[in-house]
């Protein structure tokens, strides 16, 4: 046998035993969650008092990785020290539509200095939700795309329900996002409250738009409606997630809008995901 025939031999032998053991933990129902995170938003009342001290409170309940929200008036300099600190990955950030257009490179170093690996994009305004608008957004998501990705960052949209009940010609206003837009430039931070709130399934666009979503907030709904910490309502986790790779995700982010008492809350959350088998 060749070396070339050996290598081309043994990288599929590895590649096979890979797929094995991946469909074998998949029979078994033993995967597990390695990346949860929270976002701060969940949080922000405690932020805006006590910033580093609610940093350090989500670092001890056993969060590894943090979602921004908005720095409060603290430098990217001063919020890595902070993550240093507490053993924290700033792994993405929320930043408003029109920072894409003025306030782009500057928000892409700070960014950078905090060691994110995405930055997002949280809400469209209802003046951009027809066939003009789109076409200014997927326009301007690919333009910040590619200069976030020049900086080594992935750039990304997270919807609510609106992009499923909004129809731009022909078409829901997320499949339109997800068919306009570069798959390489612009991923999707998938809320998977606000898409199942909206009566659609995940798992249909993981299989119709796969690898396009590797970040996804992870909160609860309830028969009724109602937005409730993970594991505690009626979405079945063990489904959509069995489903993770070929969704392409890498990153579970906890979320509640509006907890009675955020830090239960992201904690129950926590807790469930920590010990989810799939």
């Amino acid at each position: 046998m060749s070396d070339m025939d050996r290598r081309s031999f043994l990288g599929t032998l590895t590649a096979a035993t890979i797929l094995g053991r991946r469909l074998a933990r998949a029979a078994t129902g033993d995967r597990k969650i390695d990346h949860i995170g929270v976002q701060l938003y969940s949080v922000r009342g405690e932020m805006q008092k006590d910033f580093e001290g609610t940093l350090a409170k989500v670092a001890a309940i056993g969060y590894r990785e943090v979602e921004f929200a908005g720095l409060f008036h603290h430098s990217p300099q001063q919020v890595r020290a902070m993550l240093d600190h507490d053993g924290l990955v700033a792994v993405s950030s929320h930043v408003d539509y029109k920072v894409l257009g003025w306030d782009w490179q500057t928000t892409l170093e700070g960014a950078k200095t905090m060691g994110q690996s995405f930055i997002v994009c949280p809400y469209l305004d209802e003046k951009l939700r027809n066939r003009e608008g789109l076409k200014q957004v997927a326009d301007t998501f690919n333009r910040a795309g590619a200069e976030s990705k020049k900086a080594g960052i992935q750039f990304a949209y997270h919807n609510h329900n609106f992009e499923f009940k909004t129809s731009v010609g022909g078409k829901l206003l997320y499949d339109a996002l997800l068919e306009e837009t570069d798959p390489n430039l612009v991923k999707m931070e998938m809320d998977l409250y606000w898409i199942t709130d909206a009566g659609q399934d995940p798992v249909t666009y993981f299989n119709r738009y796969p690898g396009r979503f590797p970040m996804v907030h992870v909160k609860d709904k309830t028969k009724n409606g109602k937005m409730t910490e993970v594991g505690s309502g009626a979405i079945d986790w063990k489904r959509i997630f069995a489903e993770s790779d070929k969704a392409g995700i890498q990153h579970y982010i906890v979320e509640h809008d509006e907890p009675k008492s955020p830090f239960e809350s992201i904690q129950a959350s926590y807790t469930y995901l920590r010990d989810l088998r799939f």
